[in-house]
């Protein structure tokens, strides 16, 4: 490692990946400052060019023929100017130091941070909070609670005229709220609907169990059975398909 002297000059030293301050000894030569820079930016020697701001946007190449015997006294060196180095290789030649998605990234096992004691994790055990809570209502709960309260808060209820989906063409009337065995995975309240036209998928049964209407009523499928935030309570009559026709 070189010492500083009394005659070191402070430049700024600034390339496309960097930008630091650095003292210079004007008694180097151009090819020990180059060696010295190829750390500091990332550009080897023999691909980098260098020039000087001497102020007011003027600017002095810093070569020479013979650069392993120019001194950098040669040139105006001034405190605080600025030495930019260029790296004339090819762009696809040059390293990208500033992409970094490639880079691989650690990533600690879940186990060890499962042991960590000064983690989010250990935080959050010792305060029992989230999902460490043992009071706290599990996912299925709370989606349960939420199925309730949407059909609370939509004054879903039995012999109530509705509309499925906002389509017009499945208006009917509520015949059944509560839970449906037969739908597999569907823990939770459903709602079941006679619709006015035979657009449903089944006659109020499901697998052999009856939840609305009388064997062999009908063999057209009116019901349908859908979450309760698909349903929409209100004042929705019987479509008549004759309304919009003209009088003969």
């Amino acid at each position: 490692m070189s010492m500083q002297t009394a005659g070191d000059i402070p430049l700024q030293i600034t390339s496309d990946n960097s930008s630091s301050e650095r003292r210079i000894t004007p008694s180097w030569t151009i090819g020990q400052l180059k060696a010295r820079l190829e750390p500091i930016t990332g550009v080897p020697p023999l691909s980098q060019k260098l020039s000087l701001s001497v102020g007011r946007g003027q600017s002095i190449a810093i070569e020479a023929a013979d650069e392993e015997n120019t001194q950098l006294a040669a040139f105006p060196l001034a405190p605080y100017a600025e030495i930019k180095v260029t790296d004339m290789r090819p762009p696809g030649m040059r390293p990208n130091y500033t992409e970094v998605s490639a880079v691989t990234k650690y990533e600690m096992p879940p186990e060890e941070y499962e042991q960590k004691t000064d983690s989010v994790l250990a935080w959050k055990k010792a305060k029992k909070l989230g999902r460490f809570d043992p009071n706290a209502p599990s996912v299925e709960e709370a989606r349960l609670a939420a199925i309730d309260a949407e059909i609370k808060n939509s004054g879903i209820e039995v012999g109530k005229r509705c509309r499925v989906g906002g389509e017009d063409e499945k208006r009917g009337t509520v015949m059944y709220v509560g839970d449906v065995d037969e739908i597999p995975g569907g823990a939770g309240k459903w709602v079941g609907i006679k619709l006015d036209e035979p657009v449903g998928r089944n006659d109020g049964s499901l697998n052999g169990k009856r939840y609305w209407g009388e064997e062999a009523e009908t063999t057209l499928k009116h019901g349908v059975f859908v979450r309760p935030e698909r349903v929409e309570i209100g004042d929705f009559p019987v479509l008549d398909e004759f309304d919009d026709m003209e009088e003969i």
